[in-house]
Formats: structure tokens, sequence, C-alpha cells
């Protein structure tokens, strides 16, 4: 595909106009602001960094990179939505996945040639979205740095609901995370499943606890 049709894809795809309901999601921020775990931006900020790193938003990189390298291979791509599914350590670590990979392939299926053989309906996010680049000849690297720019903006955005920064301190963390987007996209695009690991205790926890509060905002 031309660069800039697959760049208009792209850009699309990662839209927070596309339905994929990333809105409703807070990927455990939710109960960790509630705990007292994140205040401020700084808190945040390491927060984002350490999944970026080492935590959820490595291992959507990895699958996402992988899936796109796997994307005209249907057998392949079925262990790995199955492995991808299973790494999910909670019920809602599984239910934001698969919901928002479930939307995600039906809203796809507007461009034509997008069907995926070998993905079921209910499939991780990660990678449905990166079987989908692979079809549409974006480069690994490019989907890859999308995919994670548009998650750490959703979780900002969480964080801005939830009055713990406003629009200033948003922009100040895009502006400081894009250097560490970058390198964890490069990074991923060459990695293996046998480089797939977290060490995000705290937001493991945090995405568990919850589960059980009372009054909440978003569904995870």
């Amino acid at each position: 595909m031309p660069e800039t049709p697959a760049l208009l894809r792209l850009m699309t795809w990662l839209s927070p106009a596309f339905p994929v309901g990333s809105f409703s999601y807070s990927h455990g921020l939710e109960s960790a602001v509630h705990d007292g775990l994140i205040g401020n931006r700084e808190e945040l900020e390491d927060w984002l960094a350490g999944l970026l790193a080492a935590g959820s938003l490595w291992n959507d990189a990895v699958l996402a990179a992988h899936a796109l390298r796997a994307s005209d291979e249907p057998a392949e791509l079925a262990q790995l939505a199955e492995f991808a599914e299973a790494l999910a350590g909670s019920a809602e670590r599984h239910l934001e996945a698969t919901k928002q990979g479930q939307a995600f392939l039906e809203a796809v299926r507007t461009w034509r040639g997008s069907d995926i053989a070998g993905l079921p309906g209910e499939c991780a996010y990660a990678v449905a979205f990166g079987a989908a680049a692979g079809t549409a000849g974006i480069t690994a690297e490019d989907a890859v740095a999308g995919l994670l720019q548009a998650t750490i903006t959703n979780l900002t955005q969480v964080a801005i609901r939830l009055s713990v920064i406003g629009q200033s301190d948003g922009v100040r963390i895009a502006a400081r995370l894009e250097a560490e987007i970058a390198a964890t996209a490069k990074r991923a695009s060459g990695a293996t499943l046998d480089d797939l690991g977290t060490g995000t205790l705290l937001s493991e926890i945090a995405a568990m606890r919850h589960e059980t509060m009372h009054t909440r905002l978003f569904r995870t």
C-alpha cells in the first residue's frame, strides 16, 4: 500500500472515533487512583513508563508485531490469539482485551480485504490490530508505535476524567513519553514471543482490585 493511504488507515483505526470503546476502560488506573498509588503527573508518568518498559503495554507491543508478521498465516494467528487471551491476568484484563478486539474486528471489516482468517470473534485487541495492520501493509514499527501512543493517550484521558491531572499535564506526559514509545516500538518490532513478560505487579493488582470497587466510572 502507498505510504499516505497506509498512514491514513493507521490514524483512522487508532482514532478515538473508531468504535472499539477504549474510553470505557481504565486498565486498572481507576483502582490505582482510588488506592492512592497515583495522585499527580509525576506518578502517572512513572506508572505509564513502567507499563511501556516492562508491563502490559510491552506485551501488547510484542503481540501486535508478531500478529502483523503472521497476518497471512491463519493457523499461527489462531494460536497467537489463544496465547494472548491466556496472558490476561484477571477477569477485567480479559474483558478489556477481548471486547476491544471484537469491536475492532467488526469495525475494520468496512475496509475491503480486511477480513482476517484464523482469528476468533473475541480476540485480544493487540492481536486483532496487528493482524489488520499486516493486511494493510503497515510496517511493524509504525503500527506498534501507533498502538502504544493511542493507548497512552487513552490512559491519560482516564486520569483527566478522574481529576488526577489536567489537560496541560496530559500534553506534558505525551511529550515526555514520546521517545519511550518510539524505543519500545522499535524493540518490540524485532522481539519474539520469548521476550514476553511483565514486572508491573502493582498494575496487575490494581486491575484485580477494581473488580470489587462499589463505585466506579470505568469497566476496568
